[in-house]
Order: C-alpha cells, then structure tokens, then sequence
C-alpha cells in the first residue's frame, strides 16, 4: 500500500487536476481526495507539488516484439508469406527487451505490442504492460488484427522476395482475398455446426473471421491519404465496425473523412525524415489539424523507430505545432486506452483501475521534465532518487 501526498493529480478524466493525495492498494487506485489520513500499512511518499499523471500508453508500438539493439532480427514480421493471421504477438513478446525497461522507468506503463508491416496481414496484436517478469502476466487483452498498405509490404515481399504483391493494387487485392477467404470459413463453418458435420478449423481463419463476426479491430498500417481511403473502401466494402488508421502521415490531407467515419488516428513517428516516398508529406502539424477536424487522436514512437521511452517528447513537438496542451495528456493515457479498450484498466487515475502511474517533477511533456516514481500495478517500479527500486534486478537483463 502506497499513499502520495501533495501531489497535482491529473486525472486525464472529467474530473481535471485534484490538488492532493492518491491512496494505491492491491494494484489498484483506492482514493484521490484533498487529503487522505494515512493508513498504518501505508507507505507515504511526499511528491511535494510534483504532476502525478496516469502512466503512458502507447497504441502503437514493437517494444518487447523487436528486441533492443536487433530491430531487424526480432520477432515482428513473420516473412514466410505477406498474408499471416495465424501469427500472435504474445508468442513473440519479450519482457526482458531493455526497450521495456527505458519504457516503465521513463513513465510508459502500456504498449500496443505488434508485429510489423512487412505483411499485408500481420496477426494479432495485444496490449501489454512493459513492467512484469513474463508475458502472461504483462498481458492485458487482445487489440485486433494487424494489417499494412503501402510500401512496405512491397518492398519485403514484392521487391526482396520477388513475389506478389508488387504494387499497391496487389497489396489491396490481398487484403480483400484474405477477407473474402475469411467470409467464405464463416459461412461454411457456420453450416458445419448447424447440420452437426465436422469442420476442419484454420488458425489463421479462426483469428481474421474475428474482425468479420466479433467487432474484432483491424489496425492498419498507412501513410499516404490515398492507403488511407483504399483502407476506407475495404472496411466500407466487408462492414467493418472497428477500424483504427496507424501512423496517417498524410491524415491531415483527408481529416474529414477520418471525421465522418468516426475513425481514429494513432500518429506518427513525426520526428523522423522522408526516409521513403510516402513519408514525403511528413509534419507535425497532423495530430493538430486532425484534432481541430474532430478526429480522436493518439500519439506514437513507432518504437524502436523511435525509442519508447520519448514518447513524451513526441507530444511536446506536436503541442509546438498547434496540438492543444490541454488534450497532450489525452493523447498518451486516455485516447490511446479508449482506442484499445482498456480504458476500463488504463489511461486515467481513478478509483478502481490500475495503479499505472508516474510522477513528474514538470509538466509531463515539456523537454526538462522526469519522471521521480512510477508505479505498475501498483508496484513501485522506479524512484529516481535511488535510480531503480526495480525488484527484477536480481535477474540480469
């Protein structure tokens, strides 16, 4: 049991900033008032006017999948074929990726963990918390399904492997097929159960009929407005009910039509160069103009692209670029959460959801700002004061 005293509480929740102290016990949030008369049990700690914020979330990342110092030999694109549903991404995560550790300690306590975009489908992505000795327990739900338009599954299928697909057509074509395939198992294992016949079930099938028949997310990487709309054409197409757009360089071109189909933008990485064609329009001025059309919007490091642990600094330069400070915060607890659906658990400090939380000695996303404590679980992961409290050290990284 942890009592913080004298902290400024940003709730990330209607209920603004409380002047205050939090109560965190089993795990979970008990109390935020004015003030709390400390329980017997209760470890205090005086933050002294330091920002108390929900920990971070990130909803779109490849920490614990990519591993740190081998972004090009981890577990994030299963390349034996562009169309992979099979895949998981619990089975590739890693909680001893040293990406994890910078995360937690720097106050990123969720990532939306996935394979990459080498694939036109990817497999199933899950959020997980970055602090915990394995998988299972870091786990909190599946997210969706991963897909990618565009020029990456060009260029590591059609350009390395010398394979379909080779043009945006065949990407798109893909896709479709994929769904169709999908449409078609439904149907058949549908009548299999109804005229008691056996079936012979496919993993891959099973996990993509999902975003058919359960409201299961599909979450598709694409940069370019046009990925962005023929993404828009397909969901329209197979009545898609969750649909999230990852990265949406070129969003800000197209925001109204984000708007009108109530889709969200989960964007960037923004401070990264035109490394390739699509990246050409690039800005930090997306999540801002996305935000003023009515877009929810969340923001990303694309980790390792960008590493984890600066999520906060890629809120800074999109506040520098017109997005409102007051929805910064927003932007990487509460927005994110609620894109994921775990909002329930993460993403605002209040009672009943997990104590993810970290304590700041500025205002989260300005450059000079710390992080002095963060608690996962509510489990005191990290005090700068004495560099970690970190209880896994006694296992080396």
């Amino acid at each position: 049991m942890y009592l913080l005293q004298n902290g400024r509480i940003q709730t990330a929740t209607d209920t603004g900033t409380v002047e205050g102290d939090l109560l965190i016990e089993d795990g979970v949030i008990k109390a935020i008032e004015p003030s709390i008369e400390p329980p017997t049990d209760a470890t205090v700690i005086d933050v002294d006017g330091s920002y108390v914020t929900p920990g971070l979330v990130e909803a779109h990342s490849h920490a614990g999948m990519a591993e740190w110092g081998e972004p090009e030999d981890g577990d994030i694109n299963e390349g034996s074929d562009p169309v992979t549903p099979e895949v998981h991404a619990l089975d590739g995560f890693h909680p001893r990726d040293e990406e994890l550790k910078h995360a937690f300690q720097n106050g990123v306590t969720t990532v939306s963990a996935r394979m990459g975009s080498g694939n036109v489908i990817g497999g199933v992505i899950c959020s997980m918390k970055t602090y915990g000795l394995t998988a299972d327990e870091m786990f909190i739900q599946e997210d969706g399904m991963k897909a990618a338009l565009g020029e990456n599954p060009k260029r590591f299928h059609g350009k390395e492997q010398n394979r379909a697909p080779k043009t945006r057509p065949g990407v798109a074509a893909l896709l479709r097929s994929a769904l169709m395939q999908a449409e078609d198992y439904v149907e058949k294992r549908s009548a299999a159960d109804k005229n008691g016949e056996p079936f012979d079930r496919d993993l891959g099938m099973e996990h993509l009929s999902r975003v058919l028949t359960d409201g299961f997310p599909l979450r598709v990487h694409a940069h370019r407005a046009d990925d962005i709309m023929t993404v828009f054409r397909i969901a329209d197409e197979f009545d898609l009910s969750d649909l999230s757009i990852e990265h949406a360089t070129e969003g800000h071109l197209i925001a109204e039509e984000f708007r009108k189909r109530d889709v969200p933008a989960i964007c960037g990485p923004s401070l990264y160069s035109g490394a390739k064609y699509e990246l050409r329009n690039i800005t930090f001025e997306t999540p801002a103009i996305l935000d003023q059309a009515g877009v929810k919007v969340a923001i990303q490091t694309d980790a390792p692209v960008l590493p984890q642990q600066h999520l906060d600094v890629c809120v800074a330069l999109a506040v520098r670029a017109g997005f409102p400070q007051s929805k910064a915060l927003a932007s990487v607890t509460r927005y994110p959460a609620e894109i994921l659906g775990i909002d329930d658990r993460v993403g605002t400090l209040d009672v009943g959801t997990d104590a993810d939380i970290a304590v700041w000695d500025g205002p989260f996303y300005q450059f000079d700002s710390q992080t002095e404590h963060v608690f996962v679980d509510g489990e005191h992961v990290f005090d700068r004061a004495q560099d970690t409290v970190d209880p896994r050290e006694e296992y080396a990284w």
